[in-house]
Parts: C-alpha cells; sequence; structure tokens
C-alpha cells in the first residue's frame, strides 16, 4: 500500500462502486455486450409476435353498416336511382303504362271467399264491432269486381298490341304497377296472361309482403324512398290508367295531372279512369272549372271508361299520338 497515494485509492473505490452499480441495473451475470436481451427487448418481442401476419379491412363501399346508417342515406337515394334506371334500360324498357287503383280490389271467386270469412266471423262474434265494421266495409267493395276485370282485360290488350308492334319493328309498350295486390295485380296478371312482360315498382311496407307473383322477376323493385318510386313511374310512363282506390291512387293520379300542368312532364299523356260513376261521384271536376280553378283543358284531357273494350281505343290514340308527336321533333 506504501506505492499508492490517496488519490490512487480514491480512484480504485470509485472505480469499484460504479461497477457495482452498473450490476444492480442490469441484473446479476449480464455483462457489457452480451446477447442476452434485457427486459425492454423481451417485451417487444413478444408484442411482435402476438401481431397478426396482416389486417383484414373492409371496403366503405362494402360495410353493411355503414351502407345502412343515416351517414349513408344520399348514398341509398342514389342507388335506387341509378340501379333502377340501368335495370331499365339493360332490358329495353322505355316506354311504360302506369296502371293504379285499389289494393284492396279481388276478382269475383276470391271476393265471394273473403265474404263468406267475412260473415262467418260476425256470425261467431256479434257483439265484435270491429267484424261488423270490416264485413261493411267489404260489402260495399262489391263494385270493384267488373272494375278488376277491366283493368286485367285492358291491360292484357295493351300488351298483345305491342306485341304486334314489335313484330313489324316498332319499340314495345310495358304494364307497369305499383306492384301491390288488387288492381296492381289485375294489371301485371293481364300482361302474363298476354305471354308479355311486366314492371313492378314496390316499395316496403309493414302491411304488404313483397310483390304480388305476376310482376317478371327481372322487372321487379322494392324501393325504400316513395320520392324515388315516383320519379321512376313517373320518367318512362306514356300514359295512365287509374281505376278505383283510395288516397294513393288519387296522390298518382293528381301528382300526374301536376306535372303535365306545370311542364315538368312535357307530353300530353292520355289518363284513363276506369270507373265513370265513382270517379264523378268522388270527384266533382266541373266544381274545379267553375271555381276557376283549373282550365277546360285540364279538366277534358281525362278520359272516362267502364270497360277495356271503351278504354283500349282511347288509350292507343293516345299513345299513338305522343309517338307521333316525338317522331315530328
Amino acid at each position: 500500500s506504501s506505492h499508492y497515494g490517496l488519490s490512487d485509492y480514491i480512484g480504485i473505490q470509485c472505480c469499484l462502486f460504479i461497477g457495482a452499480m452498473t450490476e444492480i441495473a442490469d441484473g446479476p451475470g449480464q455483462k457489457e455486450g452480451s446477447d442476452v436481451p434485457d427486459a425492454k427487448r423481451r417485451r417487444e418481442d413478444n408484442y411482435a409476435a402476438a401481431l397478426p401476419s396482416s389486417v383484414n379491412t373492409v371496403k366503405a363501399y362494402k360495410n353493411s353498416e355503414f351502407l345502412g346508417s343515416g351517414a349513408a342515406r344520399l348514398i341509398r337515394v342514389m342507388c335506387e336511382f341509378e340501379e333502377t334506371g340501368a335495370r331499365l334500360d339493360a332490358q329495353g324498357v322505355e316506354n311504360v303504362v302506369m296502371f293504379f287503383g285499389s289494393a284492396r280490389a279481388k276478382p269475383k271467386a276470391e271476393y265471394e271467399a273473403a265474404l263468406r270469412a267475412a260473415e262467418a266471423a260476425v256470425e261467431a262474434a256479434p257483439v265484435d264491432s270491429r267484424a261488423a265494421v270490416a264485413l261493411r266495409r267489404l260489402q260495399k267493395q262489391a263494385f270493384l269486381i267488373p272494375m278488376f276485370d277491366a283493368v286485367r282485360e285492358l291491360a292484357k290488350k295493351l300488351t298483345l298490341w305491342s306485341a304486334e308492334r314489335v313484330a313489324m319493328g316498332k319499340p314495345p309498350f310495358y304494364v307497369g304497377t305499383g306492384g301491390g295486390p288488387g288492381m296492381m295485380a289485375a294489371a301485371n296478371h293481364g300482361a302474363a296472361l298476354a305471354g308479355g312482360k311486366s314492371l313492378g315498382l314496390g316499395i316496403s311496407l309493414p302491411f304488404e309482403d313483397g310483390l304480388n307473383p305476376w310482376v317478371t322477376p327481372s322487372l321487379g323493385f322494392e324501393f325504400h324512398y316513395f320520392f324515388t318510386r315516383k320519379f321512376w313511374m313517373a320518367y318512362k310512363m306514356m300514359a295512365l290508367v287509374i281505376a278505383p282506390g283510395g288516397l294513393g291512387t288519387c296522390d298518382e293520379l293528381f301528382e300526374i295531372i301536376t306535372l303535365m300542368q306545370t311542364g315538368k312532364i312535357g307530353r300530353k299523356l292520355p289518363i284513363i279512369l276506369i270507373g265513370k260513376k265513382f270517379w264523378n261521384d268522388c270527384i266533382k271536376w266541373e266544381a274545379f272549372v267553375e271555381y276557376g280553378m283549373i282550365s277546360e283543358e285540364d279538366a277534358s284531357q281525362l278520359i272516362f271508361a267502364d270497360s277495356a273494350d271503351e278504354a283500349f281505343p282511347q288509350l292507343i290514340a293516345g299513345l299513338e299520338r305522343i309517338e307521333a308527336a316525338s317522331s315530328a321533333q
């Protein structure tokens, strides 16, 4: 020890202290430059091992949760515009005669069966006021039976006439409906009886289950939005046939008349109203004229008929007039 000075002694003690602190920090037995990983490196390695080989993703336009959300409403609206148009164009559908009327209308046999069931319900529960009301309402609808037959026959005649045109190289005309039961089913059925295709522009409703069975499947549509449905009902419409019906039927009638009156539909569509007494009892057309609310021309564009034989020549004359006017332009 006599060979070392005080400064040497202090330096040796410092080196021993630093070595001890390094061992505490690194763990026993680890030396500088060792290949054994430290705790941090082990955690990183374990995390990397748990990662999947790749992350699966879903394209935005395949994300059903997003497409059904409020944020994607405009996308859904556009789909109802664009998919309908693309399908109609692909099948060459340009000229459509739309048929509207009560969804409650029935052919004779079906009506009589419903009437017997309603009468039996009243007999089984005579104090049930709802059953009695339902029976009375059904009894009032007996007048719809010949109207149902007229609509079916008119749609059949139209489809046969269209087939003759196609054989001569002329463009076809298609029966179109709202796709539901009643008068709509009558029109689709008439087209099917003639061996032709027909459209069903349906809409999702809680009290209707799909389209009627007479709609051509490739021309069957289900809309969520009323306004997109109405657009396609009007866009390719060349004539309108209206059978007796309620508020929905009147809505379609007045909307088309208004679109023509305002020039939004530029062509003068033939409008056939099936059931003279019904329509003149329910709507006093001349009163609109007398009070100055509509013109004589507005009122005179309506064609009233009680049968297919009466309505058919008027319908064809109107369609040929539109076609001639279009060719002259």
